[in-house]
């Protein structure tokens, strides 16, 4: 997936419902923005990238319809993050009593929130350090676990707040530890 970033900020800044509308009138990219206002543009993914999306996208939602805790999003959910930034994880949940707290309104627009968990899945192209500073970010705004996924170097990362990344090469599981109860990310087939 190639990106492309636009700073706008020299010569206007879009507003909120600005930067919504322009997602919706061009829904064959992906778009997320950071706290500083810059524009990411994102092409669709590549067809490996898609099926292990929906791979683990399956396995959350499986257990999410099992114990009815939360609420599971896709790679299309944006999120207002409290930094000021939209930001569009692979895969994401928040427990049920979250999304029970937002308006009809909130629910149909960008979610001002941070998800509890994020899923962050590295393409061919990504950029590794983008990719980590994304998950710090996500981390400072409120998540609670976050995985970063690179097939390309075998390995996983996980995030957590107050405590250091934690590296693991070649898992075959993953635990959703406290934050996705008894959650087990079967990881065998993305080797």
């Amino acid at each position: 997936m190639e990106t492309i970033t636009l700073d706008l900020n020299p010569i206007f800044q879009l507003t909120d419902e600005q930067f919504f509308q322009l997602c919706q009138h061009h829904r064959d990219y992906r778009f997320e923005r950071t706290e500083l206002g810059e524009i990411i543009i994102m092409t669709p993914t590549g067809g490996e990238t898609g099926t292990r999306n929906s791979d683990f996208n399956y396995q959350l939602q499986s257990w999410n319809r099992k114990t009815k805790l939360g609420i599971v999003f896709d790679s299309s959910t944006g999120f207002k993050l409290p930094n000021g930034a939209n930001r569009s994880p692979d895969l994401s949940w928040i427990p049920q009593h979250r999304w029970d707290a937002l308006t009809a309104e909130q629910r149909q627009k960008f979610l001002p929130l941070c998800p509890d968990f994020v899923l962050e899945l590295r393409s061919p192209s990504d950029s590794l350090k983008t990719l980590q500073n994304k998950m710090v970010e996500y981390i400072e705004n409120g998540t609670k676990l976050g995985w970063l996924i690179d097939p390309k170097n075998r390995r996983v990362e996980i995030y957590r707040p107050n405590q250091d990344v934690e590296i693991l090469d070649v898992p075959t599981m993953l635990s959703g530890e406290d934050i996705l109860p008894e959650f087990i990310l079967e990881l065998t087939t993305i080797w």
